[in-house]
Protein backbone atom coordinates (compact mmCIF):
# COMPACT_ATOMS: atom_id res chain seq x y z
CA UNK A 1 0.00 0.00 0.00
CA UNK A 2 1.36 3.37 -0.75
CA UNK A 3 0.67 6.31 1.95
CA UNK A 4 0.93 9.97 0.09
CA UNK A 5 2.02 13.05 2.01
CA UNK A 6 2.24 16.28 0.57
CA UNK A 7 6.12 17.17 0.96
CA UNK A 8 7.00 19.80 3.33
CA UNK A 9 10.45 20.75 5.19
CA UNK A 10 9.22 20.56 8.96
CA UNK A 11 7.34 17.24 8.91
CA UNK A 12 9.57 15.32 6.30
CA UNK A 13 13.04 17.15 8.04
CA UNK A 14 15.08 14.17 8.08
CA UNK A 15 13.34 12.64 5.20
CA UNK A 16 16.26 9.90 3.24
CA UNK A 17 15.54 8.01 0.60
CA UNK A 18 17.62 5.33 -0.75
CA UNK A 19 18.97 5.59 -4.16
CA UNK A 20 20.66 2.29 -4.76
CA UNK A 21 18.73 -0.38 -7.09
CA UNK A 22 17.38 -3.80 -6.90
CA UNK A 23 14.56 -5.88 -6.30
CA UNK A 24 13.63 -4.67 -3.19
CA UNK A 25 13.18 -1.19 -4.32
CA UNK A 26 11.06 -2.45 -6.90
CA UNK A 27 13.07 -2.15 -9.76
CA UNK A 28 12.62 -6.05 -10.70
CA UNK A 29 10.21 -5.11 -13.74
CA UNK A 30 9.84 -6.15 -17.27
CA UNK A 31 9.01 -2.49 -18.54
CA UNK A 32 8.76 1.71 -17.54
CA UNK A 33 6.95 4.09 -18.41
CA UNK A 34 8.18 6.29 -20.91
CA UNK A 35 7.87 10.48 -21.67
CA UNK A 36 8.27 11.91 -24.82
CA UNK A 37 10.59 14.14 -23.26
CA UNK A 38 13.19 11.76 -22.25
CA UNK A 39 13.01 9.89 -25.93
CA UNK A 40 16.27 11.07 -27.40
CA UNK A 41 18.06 10.04 -24.07
CA UNK A 42 16.19 6.19 -23.79
CA UNK A 43 16.46 5.73 -27.18
CA UNK A 44 20.31 5.13 -26.62
CA UNK A 45 19.64 2.53 -25.03
CA UNK A 46 15.91 1.09 -24.41
CA UNK A 47 13.87 0.10 -26.63
CA UNK A 48 10.45 1.84 -26.75
CA UNK A 49 7.09 0.64 -27.38
CA UNK A 50 3.67 1.57 -26.81
CA UNK A 51 0.71 -0.10 -24.99
CA UNK A 52 -3.21 0.99 -24.96
CA UNK A 53 -4.29 1.33 -20.92
CA UNK A 54 -7.28 -1.34 -21.20
CA UNK A 55 -9.62 0.79 -19.36
CA UNK A 56 -8.99 4.10 -20.71
CA UNK A 57 -8.02 3.46 -24.42
CA UNK A 58 -5.34 5.21 -23.81
CA UNK A 59 -1.18 4.95 -25.16
CA UNK A 60 1.44 5.24 -22.85
CA UNK A 61 4.96 4.31 -24.12
CA UNK A 62 6.85 1.97 -22.59
CA UNK A 63 10.70 0.94 -22.06
CA UNK A 64 11.11 -2.32 -22.44
CA UNK A 65 13.80 -3.82 -19.95
CA UNK A 66 13.35 -7.20 -20.15
CA UNK A 67 11.45 -10.37 -21.35
CA UNK A 68 9.56 -11.25 -18.32
CA UNK A 69 7.43 -9.79 -15.85
CA UNK A 70 9.94 -9.27 -13.09
CA UNK A 71 13.22 -9.23 -15.18
CA UNK A 72 14.99 -6.20 -15.30
CA UNK A 73 18.26 -6.68 -17.63
CA UNK A 74 19.84 -3.65 -16.65
CA UNK A 75 19.88 -4.19 -13.12
CA UNK A 76 23.14 -6.10 -11.42
CA UNK A 77 24.77 -6.11 -8.03
CA UNK A 78 23.17 -3.04 -7.01
CA UNK A 79 23.49 -0.86 -9.76
CA UNK A 80 21.48 0.33 -13.06
CA UNK A 81 23.69 -0.37 -16.11
CA UNK A 82 22.76 2.58 -18.22
CA UNK A 83 24.23 5.82 -18.87
CA UNK A 84 20.36 7.33 -18.45
CA UNK A 85 17.81 6.28 -16.00
CA UNK A 86 13.97 6.32 -17.06
CA UNK A 87 12.17 9.21 -15.06
CA UNK A 88 9.83 6.52 -14.18
CA UNK A 89 12.71 4.96 -12.34
CA UNK A 90 14.90 7.73 -10.93
CA UNK A 91 11.32 9.68 -9.18
CA UNK A 92 11.77 7.00 -6.83
CA UNK A 93 8.91 7.82 -3.88
CA UNK A 94 7.58 10.62 -4.98
CA UNK A 95 4.95 12.26 -7.44
CA UNK A 96 3.80 14.99 -8.74
CA UNK A 97 -0.17 15.81 -6.70
CA UNK A 98 -2.33 19.13 -7.04
CA UNK A 99 -4.28 21.26 -4.79
CA UNK A 100 -7.14 23.55 -4.90
CA UNK A 101 -6.15 27.37 -4.56
CA UNK A 102 -8.38 30.37 -5.08
CA UNK A 103 -6.24 33.41 -6.84
CA UNK A 104 -8.25 36.66 -7.26
CA UNK A 105 -11.91 34.89 -6.87
CA UNK A 106 -10.73 32.07 -9.46
CA UNK A 107 -10.11 28.37 -8.68
CA UNK A 108 -7.03 27.04 -9.83
CA UNK A 109 -4.40 23.82 -9.29
CA UNK A 110 -1.47 24.60 -8.09
CA UNK A 111 1.34 21.46 -8.38
CA UNK A 112 2.41 20.13 -5.16
CA UNK A 113 5.46 17.31 -4.39
CA UNK A 114 3.72 14.24 -2.43
CA UNK A 115 5.75 11.48 -1.43
CA UNK A 116 4.99 7.12 -0.58
CA UNK A 117 6.46 7.06 3.01
CA UNK A 118 5.68 3.11 3.11
CA UNK A 119 7.91 3.05 -0.52
CA UNK A 120 11.04 0.69 0.49
CA UNK A 121 13.34 3.77 -0.46
CA UNK A 122 11.86 5.51 2.62
CA UNK A 123 11.72 2.74 4.95
CA UNK A 124 15.08 1.77 4.66
CA UNK A 125 15.30 5.01 6.25
CA UNK A 126 19.14 5.75 4.71
CA UNK A 127 20.28 7.18 1.44
CA UNK A 128 20.40 10.47 0.31
CA UNK A 129 18.73 13.64 2.66
CA UNK A 130 15.56 15.18 0.99
CA UNK A 131 16.27 18.73 2.90
CA UNK A 132 19.20 20.75 4.19
CA UNK A 133 20.09 20.75 7.60
CA UNK A 134 18.60 24.57 7.46
CA UNK A 135 15.21 23.20 5.99
CA UNK A 136 16.35 24.26 2.16
CA UNK A 137 15.81 22.03 -0.67
CA UNK A 138 18.92 19.21 -1.16
CA UNK A 139 20.16 18.90 -4.33
CA UNK A 140 18.57 15.65 -4.33
CA UNK A 141 15.41 17.17 -4.55
CA UNK A 142 16.08 19.68 -6.61
CA UNK A 143 16.71 16.77 -9.26
CA UNK A 144 13.55 14.83 -8.27
CA UNK A 145 11.89 18.11 -8.93
CA UNK A 146 13.23 18.18 -12.75
CA UNK A 147 12.79 14.45 -12.97
CA UNK A 148 9.11 15.33 -12.20
CA UNK A 149 8.56 18.27 -14.35
CA UNK A 150 10.03 16.00 -17.20
CA UNK A 151 7.62 13.33 -16.56
CA UNK A 152 4.26 15.87 -16.34
CA UNK A 153 4.89 17.80 -19.35
CA UNK A 154 6.02 14.33 -21.12
CA UNK A 155 2.61 12.60 -20.35
CA UNK A 156 0.70 15.77 -21.41
CA UNK A 157 2.56 16.07 -24.84
CA UNK A 158 2.66 12.25 -25.28
CA UNK A 159 -1.79 11.67 -25.14
CA UNK A 160 -1.78 14.12 -27.68
CA UNK A 161 1.02 13.08 -29.43
CA UNK A 162 0.20 9.36 -29.71
CA UNK A 163 -3.56 10.00 -30.64
CA UNK A 164 -2.29 11.90 -33.74
CA UNK A 165 0.46 8.97 -34.43
CA UNK A 166 -2.67 6.68 -34.08
CA UNK A 167 -5.34 8.47 -36.10
CA UNK A 168 -2.77 9.02 -39.18
CA UNK A 169 -2.66 4.78 -38.72
CA UNK A 170 0.74 4.67 -37.90
CA UNK A 171 0.55 2.40 -34.10
CA UNK A 172 0.54 -1.18 -35.22
CA UNK A 173 0.45 -4.49 -32.53
CA UNK A 174 3.60 -6.38 -32.50
CA UNK A 175 4.53 -9.88 -30.96
CA UNK A 176 7.83 -9.84 -29.37
CA UNK A 177 9.01 -13.56 -30.13
CA UNK A 178 12.70 -13.88 -29.35
CA UNK A 179 14.74 -16.93 -29.88
CA UNK A 180 17.41 -15.99 -27.53
CA UNK A 181 19.56 -19.35 -28.17
CA UNK A 182 18.45 -23.06 -29.28
CA UNK A 183 16.71 -24.02 -25.83
CA UNK A 184 14.84 -20.43 -24.68
CA UNK A 185 12.14 -18.53 -26.03
CA UNK A 186 10.10 -15.73 -24.72
CA UNK A 187 7.02 -14.03 -26.09
CA UNK A 188 6.16 -10.46 -24.65
CA UNK A 189 2.55 -9.47 -25.90
CA UNK A 190 0.54 -6.49 -25.85
CA UNK A 191 2.79 -4.23 -27.38
CA UNK A 192 2.68 -1.55 -30.21
CA UNK A 193 5.25 -0.08 -32.51
CA UNK A 194 5.52 2.84 -34.75
CA UNK A 195 4.91 1.38 -38.48
CA UNK A 196 7.74 2.58 -40.42
CA UNK A 197 6.35 1.64 -44.13
CA UNK A 198 3.27 3.56 -43.22
CA UNK A 199 4.87 6.24 -42.01
CA UNK A 200 7.33 6.28 -45.52
CA UNK A 201 3.55 6.73 -47.20
CA UNK A 202 2.22 9.90 -45.37
CA UNK A 203 1.88 12.35 -47.45
CA UNK A 204 3.71 15.84 -47.69
CA UNK A 205 0.56 17.45 -45.85
CA UNK A 206 0.36 14.49 -43.07
CA UNK A 207 4.07 14.87 -42.23
CA UNK A 208 3.82 18.64 -41.99
CA UNK A 209 1.10 18.67 -40.14
CA UNK A 210 2.82 15.92 -37.54
CA UNK A 211 6.19 18.04 -37.64
CA UNK A 212 4.73 21.42 -36.43
CA UNK A 213 3.17 19.57 -33.72
CA UNK A 214 6.69 18.17 -32.67
CA UNK A 215 5.00 14.47 -33.26
CA UNK A 216 7.64 13.60 -36.27
CA UNK A 217 10.83 13.79 -34.17
CA UNK A 218 9.27 11.39 -31.53
CA UNK A 219 7.87 8.84 -34.21
CA UNK A 220 11.36 8.57 -35.27
CA UNK A 221 13.38 8.68 -32.18
CA UNK A 222 10.80 5.34 -31.32
CA UNK A 223 11.93 3.88 -34.17
CA UNK A 224 15.64 4.33 -33.99
CA UNK A 225 15.08 2.87 -30.04
CA UNK A 226 14.44 -0.71 -31.65
CA UNK A 227 18.52 -1.52 -32.31
CA UNK A 228 18.54 -1.25 -28.87
CA UNK A 229 16.91 -4.92 -28.78
CA UNK A 230 20.00 -7.07 -29.69
CA UNK A 231 21.73 -5.10 -26.42
CA UNK A 232 18.59 -6.77 -24.13
CA UNK A 233 19.16 -9.96 -26.40
CA UNK A 234 22.61 -9.97 -25.90
CA UNK A 235 22.50 -9.39 -21.88
CA UNK A 236 19.48 -12.45 -21.71
CA UNK A 237 21.87 -14.39 -23.42
CA UNK A 238 25.27 -13.71 -21.30
CA UNK A 239 22.35 -14.49 -18.22
CA UNK A 240 21.48 -17.49 -19.23
CA UNK A 241 24.89 -18.87 -19.89
CA UNK A 242 25.94 -17.96 -16.33
CA UNK A 243 22.83 -19.71 -15.16
CA UNK A 244 23.80 -23.10 -17.14
CA UNK A 245 27.40 -22.64 -16.06
CA UNK A 246 25.97 -22.33 -12.02
CA UNK A 247 23.72 -25.18 -12.89
CA UNK A 248 26.44 -27.34 -13.93
CA UNK A 249 29.15 -26.20 -10.90
CA UNK A 250 26.54 -27.19 -8.75
CA UNK A 251 26.36 -30.75 -10.30
CA UNK A 252 29.83 -31.62 -10.16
Amino acid sequence: MSRYEMLNNIAHHDLRVATGFGPEFGDAVGMLPAYPSEFAELQREYPIFLRRDVDSGAWQAVALLGFEQHENLFLQDGHWNASYLPGAAAKGPFLIGFQDRHIDGALSQEAVLHVDLDHPRVTAMQGEPVFLPQGGNSPYLDHIASVLRGIHDGHAFGADMFAALDAQGLIQPVTLDVQVDPEHRFTVNGLHAIDRDRLALLDGAALAGLNRAGYLEGAYLMLASLHNMRRLIAEKQRRLRMQDAASTAGRN
